[in-house]
């Protein structure tokens, strides 16, 4: 099969953690070895999420004397689909994986007048306590919002109308290769007869979803820290929910900045293409692909 994976930001740090180069490597080093066994017997995409990573490069670059500016937010993105298609190529090839690994810096094309900008919902960074977080939206312009107990900044986040890169993805996949691609959703780009960045971070489930369409993907799996979608998430009452159908996943509701994002991705996907979705565990990757594990979206009722 032709499979896309969206790896979660959060799964690559985990929430609290020291954003370490070494932590980051060991968490990639582990889905790595998740991903091994598809990449053997499958054609494979992976994306991956950057919100915590472009977070800490953001807060570096804003507090950095030399500059007479910060990095913009497409830049950033940039650097941090660099630094995790690195990490990920080399620790798939020493999980064992002999297919050609390639990872490759993709340009997403967004709307200039999407209603995004001037509502964000993408969370990138650390948590904070709220009057941590205060303190720093004042400090620097931010837009904050809770993520769960927790606060952190909200950047906008635009809808995903194509990869630059789609038709060289397709073309490497095809040949065999195993592609890392569409890092934190690509870097935004408004193509006004020439491509240039803009501030913003788009969801590369999103994306991951857009690209899976666009290539024919058999599958689209998003890996992430949580073992499957969840009635009410973070509540005593909270419950897996292990299947779920295109028309349940339309009527529910769940957060913009988080779960949200994954359920549309799912659905948009299946309406799309016929095909099945599912979210879980990065760990249980293999498991997920085979219907044991997370939640499936199938196109009608099992």
């Amino acid at each position: 099969m032709r499979i896309v994976v969206a790896l979660g930001g959060n799964a690559l740090l985990m929430r609290g953690e020291k954003p370490d180069a070494t932590v980051q490597l060991h968490h990639v080093e582990a889905a790595a070895r998740a991903l091994a066994p598809l990449a053997a017997d499958h054609e494979l995409i992976v994306c991956h999420g950057n919100g915590p990573q472009i977070g800490l490069l953001a807060l570096e670059s804003e507090a950095d004397p030399s500059l007479t500016r910060p990095y913009p937010l497409d830049t950033l993105g940039a650097e941090t689909q660099g630094m995790i298609g690195y990490w990920l190529a080399q620790s798939l090839r020493n999980a064992g994986v002999r297919k050609p690994i390639l990872a490759v810096v993709t340009q997403t094309v967004v709307s200039a007048e999407d209603p995004a900008f001037s509502a964000p919902t993408k969370f990138i960074g650390p948590i904070y306590d709220r009057a941590q977080a205060d303190k720093l939206a004042h400090q620097n312009g931010w837009t904050i919002a809770a993520d769960g107990p927790h606060w952190r900044r909200v950047v906008p986040s635009p809808e995903p109308l194509r990869l630059v890169e789609q038709e060289s993805i397709e073309q490497l996949v095809s040949s065999g290769t195993i592609v890392v691609c569409a890092g934190g959703g690509g870097a935004p780009v408004v193509d006004e007869g020439a491509l240039h960045g803009v501030e913003a971070v788009v969801d590369k489930d999103l994306t991951s979803a857009e690209l899976a369409i666009a290539v024919k993907a058999d599958r689209l799996l998003l890996l992430t820290d949580v073992p499957a979608v969840m009635t009410d998430f973070g509540l005593p009452s909270a419950e897996p929910l292990h299947h779920l159908d295109v028309d349940e996943a339309e009527r529910l509701t769940f957060p913009a900045g988080s779960m949200g994002p994954k359920v549309e991705a799912c659905r948009r996907f299946v309406r799309a293409t016929g095909s099945t979705a599912a979210i879980g565990a990065l760990v249980d990757a293999k498991a997920i692909l085979s219907g044991a594990a997370g939640t499936t979206v199938l196109p009608v009722a099992p």
